[in-house]
């Protein structure tokens, strides 16, 4: 049997690669794939938790993952030493633990290993200083782990039984609350119409706009045109120049990214939802090669302290200094929150050498934006303030005092380097003093109406969760992935870069039904954060994880109880016409795309249709005989990528499809048989992805000759 001198667990194929470089022949860096453990679904209620056994947990190897788990028992037997090096949080310290737990290898030693970046120097530094896993973190991990495995499944199956709604979670029904709750605001809200007055005035070839802010020294609303129309009548003189205030303004960098800004600021500079973001994110952390080999680009994106090393904040100067000038050298300091572990750093690049103008070629499109993006933030945070000088002049008449806003820019400072994610403009006046008089070349009333609440995009939503103490930021994409694949929210214009959550019917009945009966608990914004604080407690050790979960058990068991016996149990609502297959009454139903029209015979008679929409339109009959089958009609239907087609009515029994020029379409799944038989393929199949590798490669290797 081959003998291992250190062996070194980590969690990622492309994490182990990078790392084997650095450590060397003495060292066999493997990967765990994440983790390889689990709850099980034994025991009552299918928990995989004994609820009378002071909650244990009872763990199985995760599904896929027993050759894994059979590998690394092989190498730990062979192994000298085993060094665990999960990711530096509660999860990876989770996974050690696990891993721990299955290769047998004691709880007090000193094998856990953690890096906040993937570069030599840092994880040399690393295995100098190995410690014991921190069991603090593990029971914080498990108890965030039991609690929602808990109220996931005896609340799942709740809805299921009762509404026909696929899941509910601790973090993920308080989001889908917070985004019911703004759609209930937009339906309640009463637009009510106001004016405002605008004077026009213009002095040395500058024209500038003056706004009505007081009247008799007081500030006011008006709420009608007549009394807009009153006070344009009254300025009809020349105004003097009652009062000129000016004032220097810095405004200070934006601290570096923690995970949730940067995926707000993802969102918003370059479209990326949450999801995509924490994917490339993972891989610039775990290791590009840029011309010397694979190294980790940024640091560890799974933070929430803003926090940077003074290495790095040093080089930043240096770096700053030499291509802007020591003048926009900041010494802007980004301490951590009272709720963030200090331990971590924010996310920053590695190097600051790594321009990303220089690594661009090394880098996909999307790890390029990303990166850049990062490095702009974190490089701003060590600059100077942006500093403005302000004017604002009022000027009156007859006891109306209009005031005008100017800005020059003094010193750019920060955002000369953030200038392709930062916008200002400059807003100049003319030459004015103290009482000189203007005419208005305009005085202009201006009918507005109240807005209700902006929707939530994806920025906007983590941005709440995060305000209210909601989950934790790693878990932000996840959730949001959760709610849209359960069709409890749809994204209005999903393809635009600030596309808003609009609730379904399903997602308004989940929250309405779980705020009837746990108004107390999960669907109260409080308590859900305060479960947070709590699980920090116990990471921090100011808190017990079997008193957190008994005192949980004791307060959700009555209320589920109650649920059960009174929720009512909605049944599918009646269209008002008859099934043409077999006569029985038609019923909506929600499916993963929204509502639709089916059978309430099913799984009998398989009769569906989709619900016309203002913009998806009513199939159209065209009076045509399907060819395939002879028996149904050939309807205009449009397809989800908004493309027309024909489609017999008796689907699913016959799948017969054409285009609009007749030609016939051959399903997805049947595309390869068709091709086998026919000995040639329909304009309509797509090309199977084998034969495109073959080409390619093909085309390469003439390249090459």
């Amino acid at each position: 049997m081959e003998s291992i001198k250190n062996l070194v667990i980590v969690e990622s194929p492309s994490k182990s690669n990078t790392i084997q470089k650095y450590l060397g022949k003495d060292y066999k860096v493997v990967p765990s794939v994440g983790h390889i453990r689990d709850l099980s679904t034994r025991g009552k209620g299918g928990l995989g938790v004994d609820i009378d056994n002071n909650f244990k947990a009872d763990y199985v190897i995760s599904e896929g993952k027993s050759k894994t788990v059979a590998e690394l028992k092989k190498f730990a037997k062979q192994a000298d030493h085993v060094y665990l090096a999960t990711d530096p949080d509660r999860e990876g310290e989770a996974i050690s633990w696990h891993l721990a737990q299955e290769l047998k290898l004691p709880e007090e030693d000193k094998n856990r290993v953690t890096f906040h970046e993937i570069t030599h120097d840092a994880v040399l530094e690393a295995f100098k200083n190995p410690r014991a896993i921190d069991m603090e973190l593990v029971h914080s991990q498990e108890t965030r782990r039991i609690l929602d495995r808990i109220i996931g499944f005896k609340l799942s199956n709740l809805l299921r039984s009762k509404i026909k709604s696929k899941s509910a979670g601790r973090v993920q029904s308080a989001a889908l609350k917070l985004i019911v709750d703004r759609e209930r605001e937009i339906e309640a809200f009463q637009v009510t119409e106001y004016w405002t007055i605008e004077a026009k005035f213009e002095k040395d070839g500058i024209s500038f706009d003056a706004s009505l802010a007081k009247i008799d020294g007081e500030k006011t609303e008006l709420k009608s045109e007549e009394e807009a129309a009153k006070i344009v009548d009254a300025c009809k003189g020349p105004f003097v120049i009652s009062a000129i205030k000016e004032t220097s303004k810095s405004t200070k960098p934006f601290k570096p990214f923690i995970t949730s800004t940067l995926q707000q600021e993802a969102s918003t500079k370059l479209g990326f939802p949450a999801k995509k973001t924490m994917s490339v994110a993972q891989r610039l952390y775990e290791g590009i090669d840029v011309g010397r080999g694979e190294e980790g680009l940024i640091t560890y994106m799974r933070t929430d302290s803003p926090r940077l090393s003074d290495v790095y904040v040093k080089a930043a100067h240096s770096y700053i200094t030499k291509k802007y000038g020591k003048d926009y050298n900041g010494y802007f300091s980004a301490k951590a929150g009272s709720n963030a572990q200090d331990a971590h750093e924010a996310i920053r690049p590695t190097s600051i050498d790594n321009e990303p103008e220089k690594i661009k070629p090394y880098l996909t499109s999307d790890q390029y934006k990303l990166y850049k993006l990062i490095y702009a933030r974190a490089l701003v945070s060590q600059m100077a303030p942006r500093v403005t000088q302000s004017t604002s002049v009022t000027l009156s008449q007859s006891g109306y005092d209009f005031t005008a806003n100017g800005s020059k820019e003094t010193f750019d400072g920060w955002t000369r380097a953030y200038k392709d994610y930062y916008s200002s403009e400059e807003k100049l006046l003319p030459e004015l003093k103290e009482q000189e008089q203007l005419t208005a070349k305009e005085v202009k009333p201006e009918r507005h109406e109240t807005t209700p609440p902006a929707r939530y995009t994806e920025a906007r939503l983590i941005h709440e969760l995060e305000e209210q103490g909601i989950g934790r930021p790693s878990t932000y994409a996840m959730i949001i992935d959760t709610i849209r694949s359960r069709g409890y929210v749809q994204m209005k214009d999903p393809r635009a870069r600030n596309s808003v959550f609009i609730p379904t019917d399903q997602g308004k009945l989940t929250v309405d039904k779980l705020t009837e009966f746990f108004s107390d608990s999960i669907m109260n914004i409080k308590y859900t954060a305060e479960m947070e604080t709590e699980l920090d407690e116990i990471a921090s050790g100011d808190a017990e994880e079997v008193a957190t979960l008994k005192r949980f058990w004791d307060e959700f068991t009555p209320m589920l109880d109650e649920a059960y016996k009174n929720m009512e149990k909605v049944k599918p609502e009646p269209v008002g016409e008859k099934c043409p297959n077999c006569g029985e009454e038609l019923v909506y139903r929600v499916g993963p795309y929204g509502k639709f029209i089916s059978c309430s015979g099913y799984p009998k008679c398989r009769y569906h249709r989709n619900i016309a929409t203002a913009d998806k339109p009513a199939p159209e009959h065209t009076g045509r005989t399907c060819p395939k089958c002879g028996k149904g009609e050939l309807l205009k239907r449009m397809s989800r990528r908004r493309t027309f087609f024909y489609g017999c009515d008796q689907f699913p029994r016959c799948d017969y499809m054409e285009t609009l020029d007749g030609e016939e379409i051959i399903p997805k799944r049947k595309r390869a048989a068709a091709a086998k038989t026919a000995g040639t393929k329909s304009a309509t199949a797509k090309k199977p992805a084998a034969k495109k590798t073959a080409t390619r490669k093909t085309a390469a290797k003439k390249k090459a000759e």
